[in-house]
């Protein structure tokens, strides 16, 4: 236990967070549900009117159910329910002849407990505040923002001001966690460096109303985004997506260096991408610089570093806000181990040990990847030139994207946290197959028990057990076991048939964050293999 959080009154806070965006918000109720002290300083004081990070994976849904969040995010989309959230490709134009469906996640479903959900970044923060503010173990400081983090052997100390106005504060925490965005004060002052790629491209982010643009897309209906490609744009995209149902869109793509809001005609650029005039009235007009961002480390000392602070990308596939929630699930339950005493010394190291390496695979296998792999279609198919052998690739494109959902399934097959541990070949990676076989290192898949309950709704808020049909005393073994240890572990049993069977091993220990740590095929094991799969699992 870290005797400094639990017994030195002189601390403000277990954890600080610096940074209250969805990553933030989501860490505190993390931290917060499992009695853990912690700050959030968050210097807007609302959340900011720019809809990005609007398509939430089933994964990610199911961080808001297990947050007790669901509900009301769900409520608080702004696209009615019976309206799908799907995307569509198109070359040329929008309303040109090619276009197929684009990241379909309703083809991963059935291996994730929630349904994926779209609603504008802002909505989503709204319902964290909402639900932070029902946490008594979290304080949040909105309209506060961090001016100087340093650390020692025994904490973390931030300072903090309000912005606006005359206040100041030194706050002291057993540790602190920067999720203050791509220009982190954080990750600077702890010195944790950064790789950046920069693609040498600027691009324009619009938010503009138009119930016109609305009428032209009807005949593409359940439909929520919507990319371009064009052969000068060299595989990047001219990206259009609903903010609502009706009215109001948002759209990025590249524009020439020297681009301002003043020396351009957006309108115009606009009706090329869709291939018809509309009516267009702009709420805003940004740039940013299109670039991948991976900190050389998530961690220094007592300070780490999460969602943007610790990778940024192009908004491609809706992969920064999901993967910014991960980090957040990911470090929550392990901070909030170590300081409770059930986590062992080396948990903390594998949240970089896992989350890293899982986000290069991201930026490599499927962003860079798909600019490149666009970029070369481009330039070896043209309609204009060979009608046929373009649609013959077009296809076979079409084909190509429902099968890369299946690929994208972040995994810590390589984490020396999941049994056998790291090496022997494995590393944590993006690429994956979903499967509902329970495998060390995986998502677990939902399965429907014996009593009709899921077993996501049995699952415990320390690490569980679920054995099928196991031995007694392989049951009594991990229970003795995660006793010595003084390991929080919920039990589930049920027989070996129907969907759990789809497991394919009688003895399973899932993570807090629903990940296996171990599955065992066997119905049996002795005292010394329980504790070993324990001993591992905590670190």
């Amino acid at each position: 236990m870290d005797t400094n959080s639990r017994e030195g009154a002189a601390l403000d806070a277990e954890v600080v967070i610096v940074g209250g965006g969805p990553v933030g918000m989501g860490l505190a109720i993390e931290l917060g549900q499992r009695g853990v002290r912690c700050v959030v300083v968050e210097r807007h004081a609302k959340p900011q009117p720019i809809p990005k990070g609007q398509n939430l994976t089933q994964r990610t849904m199911e961080h808001f159910h297990f947050w007790g969040a669901e509900q009301a995010l769900r409520a608080a989309r702004t696209i009615p329910p019976e309206y799908g959230i799907g995307g569509l490709t198109a070359y040329g134009t929008l309303l040109g002849p090619h276009t197929y469906d684009w990241l379909q996640r309703d083809l991963v479903k059935s291996y994730y407990y929630t349904a994926n959900e779209r609603l504008p970044q802002y909505a989503t923060e709204a319902v964290l505040r909402s639900r932070v503010a029902e946490l008594p173990a979290v304080q949040a400081l909105v309209g506060w923002s961090a001016q100087a983090v340093s650390q020692d052997a025994d904490g973390v100390t931030i300072t903090v001001a309000e912005r606006g106005g005359a206040g100041r504060r030194v706050l002291r925490a057993a540790y602190a966690v920067g999720c203050d965005g791509a220009r982190s004060l954080v990750r600077e002052q702890a010195g944790i460096t950064q790789t950046r790629t920069d693609h040498d491209r600027v691009m324009v982010l619009l938010v503009f109303r138009s119930r016109e643009l609305h009428e032209l897309l009807a005949r593409f209906p359940g439909k929520s985004y919507y990319n371009v490609l064009q052969p000068q744009l060299e595989g990047y995209w001219k990206f259009f997506g609903r903010v609502d149902l009706g009215s109001t869109w948002f759209f990025h793509a590249p524009v020439p260096p020297g681009t301002t809001a003043d020396n351009f005609d957006f309108v115009a650029y606009l009706h090329e991408a869709v291939g018809a005039s509309f009516d267009v009235e702009f709420e805003h007009i940004g740039f940013w610089d299109l670039r991948f961002m991976l900190a050389d480390s998530y961690r220094k000392g007592r300070v780490f570093v999460a969602g943007d602070a610790a990778h940024s990308h192009p908004p491609y596939g809706g992969y920064g806000v999901n993967s910014g929630l991960e980090d957040a699930r990911n470090l929550g339950w392990k901070l909030a181990a170590t300081l409770q005493g059930w986590g062992g010394p080396g948990l903390l190291d594998s949240y970089d040990a896992e989350r890293r390496p899982v986000f290069g695979s991201t930026i490599r296998d499927f962003i860079a990847r798909s600019i490149e792999s666009d970029k070369q279609f481009l330039a070896s198919h043209d309609p204009a030139r060979d009608p046929a052998g373009f649609e013959q690739a077009w296809q076979a494109r079409a084909q190509g994207a429902v099968g890369e959902v299946h690929s994208f399934e972040p995994n810590y097959e390589g984490s020396p946290v999941v049994w056998p541990g790291a090496g022997e070949g494995r590393s944590c990676s993006a690429v994956g197959s979903h499967r509902f076989e329970a495998r060390a290192g995986h998502h677990l898949a939902p399965a429907v028990l014996g009593t009709t309950r899921n077993v996501f709704e049995e699952l415990g808020h320390g690490f569980t057990l679920m054995a099928f049909g196991a031995d007694p005393s392989a049951v009594q073994a991990f229970h003795d076991a995660a006793a010595k240890m003084g390991l929080p572990l919920t039990v589930v049993s049920d027989a070996f048939e129907g969907e759990p069977a789809r497991y394919e091993a009688r003895l399973v220990l899932v993570r807090p964050d629903q990940f296996v740590a171990w599955a065992g095929r066997e119905p049996t094991l002795d005292a010394d293999q329980a504790e070993a799969v324990l001993r591992l699992a905590r670190g």
